[in-house]
């Protein structure tokens, strides 16, 4: 594909207003394009950062209409936008990752299937209708098993763990009639790995390290970097992203969630654009994977990247949020982004902070001396 090369000065449109396009306008406009972000919330996060915000739902016809008009290029912040609107501004050549990587990371079953079929090994699983379907499918996959929504939910939401047949007592309240949803083998695992990349138009490819994630709540919490992998992993790691990258014709940044499990990687899940997991790439290396997009969509060549020996990237919740703003000038060596938020939930990512250093060690002490490590 020949890149289309949209220059300073000229409009990016942005599908979806929360803090990863917040963060794909902020580095766009360091660069000197305009931003145009179309998002049914009022005062959302991007639109605090843009030229024109455009307030309606992401399905409203009339409403991408008129961010095509704006817009001589267009991306998207989220999976969950829809379907039919990216098809279209891909029809008007104006959507460089296409509707091909939307279609299968809006679905769990097309998730898994691309994988599998790029010959990579994924947890076992088994797509079901009703809870007959489910208690078959748990003969052969076993305790402990997680359900979940084919589609939609992130953070833990849209899923349930099924440890015990006792679990089963809690599926009246889940499944929904005429819905479908993926059972996966619920994997005992070593850690959990992100691999954030960038593709080009021209199909080259530059990778981020490989982070290592710890959840609490199913809720990403950290991120560090290096990850504690060998580098027989991180080899592993980056060509099944090569593969899936290639098979899919991936343009602009990509993040590949990995089990580890004695050496041997499983695709977990895939996100087709900048990734909570990459936060840390702002400071710690020197192209964020924000810039890096950017530079994808517009056709510009990818810049190598480089990097700190450590970083890790803390989440701030809602919980957490009060407790951080409240005592800023108290904290030393964190990097702080607040998200513009309007209402702080518990569970809501408000925001985040970034530490680097020379080790995870040092960062650790820093951690625990800002008390970071009670949240």
């Amino acid at each position: 594909m020949k890149a289309n090369v949209i220059r300073p000065g000229q409009t990016i449109g942005i599908l979806g207003g929360g803090q990863l396009g917040r963060m794909m306008a902020v580095a766009a406009r360091h660069m000197g394009y305009r931003i145009a972000v179309l998002d049914p919330t009022e005062d959302c996060p991007c639109a605090q950062v843009a030229d024109e915000h455009i307030q309606a739902d992401y399905d409203d016809v009339d409403a991408a209409k008129r961010l095509s008009d704006l817009s001589d290029v267009i991306t998207y912040e989220f999976e969950n936008v829809d379907l039919e609107v990216a098809r279209l501004f891909e029809e008007e050549g104006k959507l460089p990752q296409g509707a091909y990587s939307l279609e299968v990371t809006q679905n769990r079953s097309k998730e898994k299937e691309e994988a599998v079929n790029a010959g990579l090994a994924v947890p076992e699983y088994a797509i079901i209708h009703s809870e007959q379907e489910l208690l078959d499918a748990i003969n052969w996959i076993g305790y402990p098993a997680v359900i979940k929504t084919i589609s939609g939910g992130y953070d833990g939401k849209g899923q349930l763990k099924l440890e015990t047949e006792d679990a089963l007592q809690e599926l009246s309240s889940f499944l929904k009639d005429g819905g479908t949803y993926i059972v996966e083998q619920w994997l005992s695992f070593d850690l959990e790995i992100s691999q954030v990349f960038t593709r080009g138009i021209d199909g080259a490819i530059t990778y981020f390290p490989v982070a290592e994630n710890i959840h609490k709540n199913h809720i990403l919490h950290e991120t560090r970097v290096p990850a504690n992998v060998t580098d027989d992993v991180t080899e592993k790691a980056r060509q099944a992203v090569r593969t899936l990258a290639d098979q899919m014709n991936i343009v602009g940044t990509f993040a590949v969630e990995m089990f580890v499990k004695d050496e041997a990687i499983h695709i977990n899940e895939m996100a087709p654009r900048p990734h909570n997991s990459g936060h840390f790439t702002i400071e710690a290396c020197n192209v964020s994977q924000f810039e890096q997009h950017i530079r994808a969509i517009c056709g510009l060549p990818l810049i190598p990247v480089h990097s700190f020996p450590a970083a890790v990237m803390v989440n701030v919740l809602g919980k957490h949020y009060d407790i951080l703003t409240s005592k800023a000038e108290k904290y030393i060596d964190l990097h702080l982004h607040d998200y513009g938020k309007k209402e702080a939930r518990t569970n809501r990512k408000m925001g985040h902070v970034t530490f680097i250093g020379n080790s995870l060690e040092e960062i650790d002490e820093s951690i625990e001396a800002n008390q970071i490590h009670m949240w």
